[in-house]
């Protein structure tokens, strides 16, 4: 990948990382996913937002691990919390009540109107649309579930999404809805009470994508440094649109570069010892 004088060799993932980090700004409140959404939550805390809120599932608030939990119950996130809370007091006041700014989500499947599918994997999807002979019944992969992902979906105010970019991730239509984003038509938002925003950003190792203001259906607002149209195109199960004022995404810089690495190196190392004993 190319370098600058500002930026040293990076990789796809760390690009979309340090991408999905940018994205969430100085005294914002987040509930966090585990995994992907995780790790540029906390990139972004060590970085430019370091006053950003980090709300993880179970309970804990202002969390700040010096290690990546391995699961929204690891100790290191009630170690390193201001405090935690009960689940209910989670959801019914954090959540539902309308604090949270932003939630961070990962997922097995999108489709092209930000729906996402952490429940089944039921029918292959060629690109001509065509299903497979699995079902929901005799799936051909069956997935964790939504954990609260579909409650952070509807109660935060937006949500973000970072996702590795493939035809087996973005679907023309997910095989389940478990977390909605604008439903199959785009407008499966309009007439619910007192729901947030939904997607408004999905995050890639090719590019971001935003929801058309219109259709709701998810175009390439810009793409990463070195990526093409047609990188873009070949990965996407759907004819992907592309705006009309396409930028290039910043490339990550020395700094953010470190962070991540020594953030990953540091849950590596920890996470190593703890399968040695």
């Amino acid at each position: 990948m190319t370098t600058t004088s500002q930026t040293t060799h990076y990789t796809p993932a760390e690009m979309m990382t340090i991408t999905a980090a940018r994205a969430l700004h100085n005294g914002m409140t987040c509930f966090v996913g585990i995994g992907l959404p995780s790790e540029a939550a906390n990139v972004a805390r060590m970085t430019h937002a370091p006053d950003v809120t980090l709300i993880y599932e179970s309970g804990t608030l202002q969390t700040k691990p010096d290690i990546l939990p391995l699961s929204i119950g690891d100790g290191e996130l009630c170690e390193s919390a201001l405090t935690t809370v009960s689940v209910p007091e989670m959801f019914r006041y954090w959540l539902q009540g309308g604090h949270i700014d932003v939630g961070f989500l990962g997922t097995a499947q999108i489709d092209r109107f930000a729906n996402l599918n952490t429940t089944v994997i039921a029918a292959n999807h060629p690109k001509d649309g065509k299903n497979g002979a699995h079902s929901y019944a005799n799936p051909k992969v069956r997935l964790p579930g939504g954990g609260g992902a579909p409650e952070i979906s509807t109660n935060a105010k937006e949500v973000f999404i970072t996702v590795k970019h493939s035809t087996r991730t973005f679907v023309k239509d997910v095989d389940f809805i478990t977390t909605l984003g604008f439903g199959r038509d785009g407008k499966g938002r309009n007439n619910l009470p007192n729901i947030g925003r939904g997607p408004t950003a999905v995050i890639t190792d090719l590019c971001i994508l935003k929801p058309d203001s219109n259709t709701k259906e998810l175009i390439v607002t810009s793409l990463h440094p070195g990526i093409t149209r047609e990188n873009v195109i070949e990965a996407t199960g759907w004819d992907i649109k592309f705006a009309p004022d396409l930028d290039t995404t910043p490339a990550p810089n020395n700094n953010e570069l470190t962070v991540l690495r020594d953030l990953k190196a540091r849950t590596e190392n920890a996470h190593n010892k703890q399968e040695a004993l």
